[in-house]
């Protein structure tokens, strides 16, 4: 199969679809792999390291689109809507709830579009989301402490205190992955941290995991508002896998947060769990509704780049082999679990999810897979 790995075109995106050595697996199964030029270079990766691992360096993304199959990073930039073609395997985080032009465009050109965020285990874990996960989680605490200094606009409050002046409060909205690494650094920063989620086992588990350095509330509008009123960092991290993520924050919850503090809002790839929320970069990642500081970059992860690739290439690259060896119709049929990752295949909508919040109709992805 002829494979393309792109430059990622997303401000301020430096992750890269493959590294040298997923592309010398794949070359190693007898699959011929184009890799633009400069792809990875700003993370290490060079195209001399691509070239040794069996690829072909190609100059322009065009070149790139022309492959069977193309594995990249993010959701498709307006700039790349010309370049993939009917049939055409995308592989790579879609998040299409929150994007319906992105949505109508693989319909409209008939791509078969696998996101990389909607792939289960057998546990039903979501395996190629949880990498970045992590890492969003970890940043997010980071960046909130860096927006919580005066100079970055927030209430000058130091994340641990020093002793004899209290630490910030952190309250965080989700109890997965993200919220888990988020508390987790968040306490490791000696901050107070409340975890509010309304899965009772979850709160539990993670009471179990972090002791009484952590509180746990069982999440209700009323809780939130009431949290909400004294926190000086808030992460946003709920998830509803394939759907647009729920408002859990007001507009006028927001209105009552003291001034200066913080929304990390880690759920804005699908749409944000905040009225006051909108996508922004990571060139301007900030912006103040009602004197609280937003930040709402739609790629978190990719500000620690290199950790980043490495960490997502090692959860997609058995994903990535298993579609170039069998096609997309063989490993979607004898897969059960990466067939969840079917979003859009030939012109239909294959996750439920997806087509509810968009308001197309839905087929199942074993219906697609029928007549290949």
């Amino acid at each position: 199969m002829r494979i393309g790995i792109p430059k990622e075109v997303k401000v301020h995106e430096y992750r890269v679809g493959a590294t040298p050595e997923m592309v010398g697996l794949l070359v190693d199964h007898g699959h011929k792999v184009m890799v633009q030029s400069q792809a990875g270079s700003r993370i290490g990766f060079l195209d001399e390291d691509y070239k040794k691992a069996g690829a072909a360096i190609v100059g322009t993304a065009a070149e790139v689109y022309k492959a069977e199959m193309v594995i990249k990073v993010k959701e498709l930039q307006e700039s790349e809507f010309a370049l993939v073609h009917e049939g055409q395997v995308l592989f790579c985080y879609l998040h299409l709830a929150p994007d319906p032009a992105q949505t109508a465009h693989l319909i409209d050109k008939k791509v078969v579009a696998i996101a990389y965020e909607t792939v289960v285990d057998i546990n039903g874990r979501l395996p190629l989301l949880v990498p970045m996960s992590e890492i969003a989680g970890r940043i997010s605490i980071q960046v909130g402490a860096t927006a919580l200094q005066l100079n970055q606009g927030g209430n000058g409050t130091l994340l641990g205190g020093v002793p004899g002046v209290a630490p910030a409060n952190v309250v965080v909205i989700g109890g997965g992955i993200v919220g888990t690494e988020a508390a987790r650094m968040a306490m490791g920063l000696g901050a107070q941290v409340v975890i509010i989620d309304r899965d009772v086992n979850r709160l539990r588990q993670l009471d179990h995991l972090f002791g009484p350095r952590l509180r746990t509330l069982y999440s209700t509008p009323s809780t939130i508002e009431n949290e909400l009123k004294t926190a000086d960092l808030v992460i946003g991290s709920v998830l509803i896998p394939g759907k647009l993520a729920p408002k859990l924050i007001t507009r006028a919850m927001v209105k009552q947060m003291r001034p200066g503090s913080v929304l990390v809002d880690v759920a804005i790839d699908q749409g944000g769990c905040s009225e006051t929320s909108k996508p922004t970069t990571h060139a301007d990642p900030t912006y103040v509704v009602d004197g609280v500081v937003h930040y709402c970059v739609t790629n978190m992860p990719g500000a620690c780049a290199r950790t980043a690739t490495l960490a997502l290439t090692h959860a997609t690259m058995d994903s990535a082999l298993k579609l170039a060896n069998k096609g997309y119709v063989k490993a979607l049929r004898e897969d059960p679990l990466l067939r969840q990752g079917l979003n859009v295949c030939l012109g239909h909508v294959t996750n439920a999810p997806v087509a509810t919040d968009l308001n197309y109709p839905f087929v199942a992805p074993e219906e697609m897979l029928k007549s290949g």
